[in-house]
This record gives structure tokens, sequence and C-alpha cells, in this order.
């Protein structure tokens, strides 16, 4: 009874269940818009809330950020431009999808997986956080390293193509991602001596250039042909069509609370990594990945949304944000008095149950609003080419923009879309571009910390990762993913597999 009080205090006040279902509505429309970030819309109403009481004000936020890591699928399926990083896994099937005209059935299966995965996180939050926190904390900088460098192995996943082109890919994004002030030494890198560049490049313009500008410029080539009419009598998906993918979106839920759990990671990581784990234990899909798989919705858009649950263990039983979105909820609990932590645990029990009741509210709102209006939106794809094209450079311009309030931003976002529009005009994958910055910064701090660990000694880095059990299998992990993408294992596979008296 201690545990249900406050578990369904959102349900039992009006006032705070408005203010869930209004932050979740809020939030699908913020993250579905490109460069609108949720981690943006929840530091703005920390401003707006500070004077409220501690439950309306972390009901809206909470509603906003699980809306949000769901809305970035909407433009990624619908206009091949991804509303957040997260999304960009869902993109590689959900657009091929809607060129097809079933961008119905890509949104309804997204909306219902999104929430599965979103009730997986919650529930792991609830029932094991503490183990979960304690297996995060055993992660070192060296593990930090190698969960990078396996993302940036993603590679050869993401591309359809060459693996070599996927690799290339892969680096040039680490590189543009190291570009700016060294944050260690404050040196310049990869500047030439250009104020601009001492800054970075935000990976919001490079991402939104890449995939909306290079699409529109892609479109110019089509624009004579009829638009696609899509297909909308079924948006819900089958249970059947459920119940087929549930082993495929569990795996992949756990795969994104153990992700979301680890600090400075998030949802983006967990997503592309849950990609490549359903390519690897598909077998046989309808449809190859790339071009309309259904396991490559179900994968990431579970994997994102239960990276959810999984950043908010860290925060409420170490006091450690799981990303960004709950590190500013960190300064918001401090603002009403609440020290998140182990000591919240023991003195305001009440608090934590109170968020995982708020979690599971606007998990529901998700589903509920995720599967309305989804015929409006298809609209937007059976527009004329005339029509969409404009408006797809017009979204890609305001959400540049919104970033930094730069207009250097936007430059470089069409820059990185003319880029972007020959490097799939040569047939490069873009995804690996944007994976390789996403983890830039990720693999070159703990790099670092790594190397300084263990007084610059290469020696005694390796010794260190073998002398640990969970450093081990990471780095085995990478040397098998490495070899298992090479012309030389597929061949020998090939071997192995063919029947004898072939």
């Amino acid at each position: 009874m201690e545990v249900l009080t406050p578990l369904l205090t959102v349900f039992a006040q009006p006032q705070l269940l408005a203010l869930v279902a209004l932050g979740t509505f809020a939030g699908i429309y913020v993250g579905a818009i490109p460069g609108l970030s949720v981690t943006m819309a929840v530091s703005i109403l920390i401003s707006f809330t500070f004077s409220w009481d501690v439950y309306p004000a972390i009901s809206l936020m909470i509603g906003i950020y699980m809306g949000g890591v769901y809305g970035g699928a909407r433009t990624a399926i619908l206009l091949n431009i991804p509303g957040a990083p997260s999304a960009i896994a869902t993109a590689l099937d959900g657009y091929p999808m809607a060129r097809r005209g079933e961008a119905g059935t890509a949104i309804g299966v997204t909306t219902v997986m999104s929430c599965i995965g979103g009730f997986v996180g919650i529930g792991v939050l609830a029932l094991a956080a503490p183990l979960v926190s304690d297996f995060a904390l055993r992660f070192q900088p060296r593990d930090y390293m190698l969960l990078a460098l396996l993302g940036i192995l993603l590679v050869g996943s993401l591309s359809t193509g060459s693996l070599v082109k996927g690799i290339f890919a892969g680096a040039l994004g680490i590189a543009i991602g190291a570009v700016g002030r060294d944050p260690l030494t404050f040196t310049e890198r990869f500047t030439f001596d250009l104020q601009i560049l001492e800054g970075g490049i935000s990976f919001i313009a490079v991402m939104i250039g890449m995939f909306g500008v290079s699409e529109a410029l892609l479109q110019l080539h089509h624009v004579d042909k009829p638009a696609i009419r899509q297909k909308i009598d079924r948006i819900v998906p089958s249970l059947a069509t459920v119940r087929k993918h549930l082993p495929l979106s569990l795996q992949t839920s756990t795969i994104g609370v153990v992700i979301g759990a680890l600090p400075g990671t998030g949802g983006d990581i967990a997503a592309l990594m849950a990609y490549d784990h359903a390519k690897r234990v598909t077998k046989h899909p309808e449809r190859p990945f790339g071009e309309g798989a259904m396991e490559g919705l179900v994968a990431p858009e579970t994997a994102n949304n239960a990276a959810v649950g999984g950043a908010f263990i860290p925060m409420m039983t170490l006091g450690i944000p799981g990303d960004a979105v709950t590190a500013i909820m960190i300064g918001a609990l401090f603002i009403h008095g609440l020290n998140p932590g182990p000591m919240l645990m023991i003195d305001r029990p009440e608090m934590f149950w109170f968020i995982v009741g708020a979690l599971l509210t606007a998990n529901v709102f998700m589903l509920i609003f995720g599967l309305t209006g989804i015929k409006l939106f298809t609209r937007i794809v059976e527009m004329p080419r005339s029509v969409l094209i404009p408006l797809i450079l017009l979204l890609s311009i305001v959400g540049a923009y919104a970033v930094n309030n730069s207009i250097a931003d936007v430059y470089w976002m069409l820059g990185f879309g003319v880029f972007g529009y020959f490097l799939r005009h040569y047939g490069y994958p873009l995804g690996p571009v944007i994976l390789g910055v996403i983890l830039s910064r990720l693999l070159d701090d703990n790099w670092r910390r790594a190397i300084i660990s263990e007084r610059e000694d290469l020696g005694r880095f390796f010794a260190g990762i073998f002398s640990s059990p969970l450093s081990t299998v990471l780095f085995i992990g990478v040397v098998l993913i490495f070899v298992s993408q090479t012309p030389l294992w597929r061949r020998l596979k090939g071997r192995l597999l063919r029947p004898s008296g072939t």
C-alpha cells in the first residue's frame, strides 16, 4: 500500500493527469520537428516551473521526455529527416515503407513497439534499479571507449553496400565530430585557423543536412513523378504482428535499458545497437534491411524508448544522470529541495514511485496520441513533390537554426546537405557518418581518460582490458564484429555452410 499510493498519485489527481497528457502531446510534436530537441524543451520548462510544486513540475517534464523520444520517428518515416538522433535507425526502413505507400503501417508499428519498449524500461526501473545501476558503475573509461568502438563497427551493418565505404563514412563522421577546440587541452583541432570552426560543428546541423537537404536534392530528379498514395486502412498492427515481433522487441528493450543506464550514452546509441542486433538475429526478414524490413522499425523504437526508463536508473539510485534530459531533471529536483541519489530512495521513497507512476502514465498517453492524427500526417507524403521539396527545405532550415539560433548552423546544414547528396549518389551510406559524429566525443574522451589512468602505457592499457571480465567481453565483441564483416570470413562462412557435394 505504501508503494501503490505514490504510484497512483498521477491517476488520482486530474491536474497531474492533465499535465502528463499535455507534456506527452507536446513532446511528440516537439520531437517530430528537426532541431527542437527534448533537452531544449525540458530545460526551458525549468524556468517556467521552478515556482510550482514538485509533482506538477516533474509530471510535465516526464510527459515531454517520453513523448519527445517517440516523436522523432514521425518525420524519420515520412520525410527521411530524423526528428532526433535516436530516430536515425528508424529512418533506414521506415522511409522506404513510406515510399511504398505504407507510412500508416510504419507509424502504427513504431507507436505500439515504442509503448512496449517504454513499459519494459519502466518495469526494470521499478523492479531492478539497484542491480542495473551497480552494473553501470562497473564501466570504466576503457569500457566506454570499447562501447564506442562497438558502435562505430555498426557501420558494417548500417551500410548495405561496400564495407569499406561504410568504414570510411564512419571515420569521416569521427573526424567531423573532432572539429573544434580540444576539451582537455583547449588546443585547436581541424580548425585550419578559422574562427568559425573553433566551437565545433553542431551534429544536429550535420544530421538535418545529410538526411533532409540531400533527400530534397534527390527528389529533384523525380519532381514530375506522381505522389505516392498511402494505404491507411489499418493503422493499429494486428495481434499476430505484435506476437511475431515480441521476442525481438523484448531483446532490444533489454539493450535499450542497459545502454540507457550508462551515463553519457542514451537512446541514440541504444537504437543503433538494437538495429544491428536485429540484423544479426533475424534470419529471414520479409524484406531486406534498409528496404522496409519491419524488424528495422521494431528494434530501434523499442530500444530508444526503453532507454528512457534506463536513464532514470542511475539518476534515482546514484544521483548520476543517464543522459542530458535526466541531468536537467536532477537540477529541477535540486531546485525543489530534493537530492537525487541513494538518500532520496531512503528519505523520500514516495518520490521514486511517483516518477515511476508518471512514466507509466506518459507511456499510455504516448500510445493514445501516437495512434491519432496518423491520417493527417500521412498526407504529407502524398503532397506533390513541387510542394514537398520546399517543405523539406523549410523544416531543415528552421531545425538547424533553432539549435543555437545561429545562421552559421544553417550554412553548415546546407553544405552538409550538398555533401550528403554526393555521398548518396556514389553509394556511401549516411547513417555511419552521423553515428561517427555522435560517438566521436565518447570515444575521444574515454580513450584519453583510459590511457592517462594507465600512465600512457599501451602495455598496461591492454593488460587492464584482459584483467577485467567486462572489458574482456567488450574487446572480444569488437574483434568478433570486425572479423565477421570481413570478406575473408564471409567466404569461409560460405564454404562451411555449403552443402557437401556441391
